[in-house]
């Protein structure tokens, strides 16, 4: 019988516990986040929208800042520097992507890793592979919380892991090696994927490709996580994986939409009022 991973359903738990958290807590000041969006990317235009009213119902100081798409990368890293040195924001976020004349590294590395709550910072990703994560990547801490929520045992487990971008696929597995899981990173030059797919007992697809990942590519029983977001011809919202025809083989699923996006920013409010902890202690 498969599982549905209600992601929303715990995200809006995570949420309610840190708002909680956060009320009752002795902090000087409230947790405090700001987010630099640059241009306007529908798609980020949305995303942001959605971290900022997480925010206000979390009780984290929230603000958007809105920079044109054609500001100059000097001014995008002097406006980084102006909330590097700012006490009362704690997290820093800049949406990507960016307008093709900024270099998205150059802003990323710009960013106090103190204060890099989507954990792309280089100092952050080498704690993280040495084993001492700090700040992780949202979007594979949030799949970790799912596994722990709904007891799925990782340990010793062959998982196969599709895409290895910076942002899901290598800090994925290396979450997942520190659990003790044998891992597998694929991708779209990987030859004879589906026979790789096959023997995985847990599954994460995060390719970029619209129901891609049809049955042929899954294991009777296995565990699929789709970190997909892509529109199909009609203009739905569609995963990386065939859902309809996948989700009977599975034990357990993600769907999309409610399934891995709401513990991305639920994961990014959580390690927004971590970083405030640790910056008020450190004064």
């Amino acid at each position: 019988m498969t599982t549905i991973i209600d992601g929303k359903g715990l995200a809006e738990r995570l949420q309610q516990e840190l708002k909680e958290t956060i009320a009752n807590d002795s902090l000087e000041n409230p947790p405090g986040l700001v987010v630099i969006l640059v241009g306007d990317n529908p798609a980020s235009q949305v995303y942001v929208r959605n971290k900022e009213l997480a925010a206000k119902r979390i009780g984290i100081h929230s603000k958007v800042d809105r920079l044109p798409a054609s500001v100059t990368e000097e001014a995008l890293l002097a406006r980084i520097d102006q909330y590097n040195r700012d006490a009362a924001f704690h997290g820093i976020l800049v949406q990507l992507p960016l307008p093709i004349q900024i270099d998205e590294e150059k802003v990323l590395d710009a960013i106090d890793p103190k204060k890099d709550v989507d954990g792309f910072h280089p100092l952050n990703l080498g704690k993280l592979f040495l084993g001492k994560p700090e700040m992780i990547p949202c979007t594979p801490y949030g799949i970790m919380k799912m596994f722990d929520a709904y007891h799925i045992p990782l340990e010793g487990k062959k998982v196969v892991v599709v895409g290895r971008s910076n942002i899901v696929g290598k800090p994925m597995a290396q979450l997942l090696l520190a659990r003790h899981a044998t891992v597998t990173i694929a991708h779209s030059r990987t030859e004879d994927l589906a026979a790789l797919t096959q023997t995985a007992d847990i599954l994460i697809v995060a390719i970029g490709r619209g129901n891609f990942i049809t049955k042929e590519f899954v294991k009777p029983g296995a565990v699929v996580i789709d970190v997909g977001m892509n529109r199909d011809q009609d203009g739905k919202l569609v995963g990386d994986v065939a859902f309809d025809e996948v989700a009977p083989m599975t034990s357990f699923i993600t769907p999309v939409p409610k399934g891995v996006g709401p513990m991305t920013i639920t994961m990014l409010m959580i390690q927004t009022y971590e970083a405030a902890k640790r910056q008020e202690n450190a004064v």
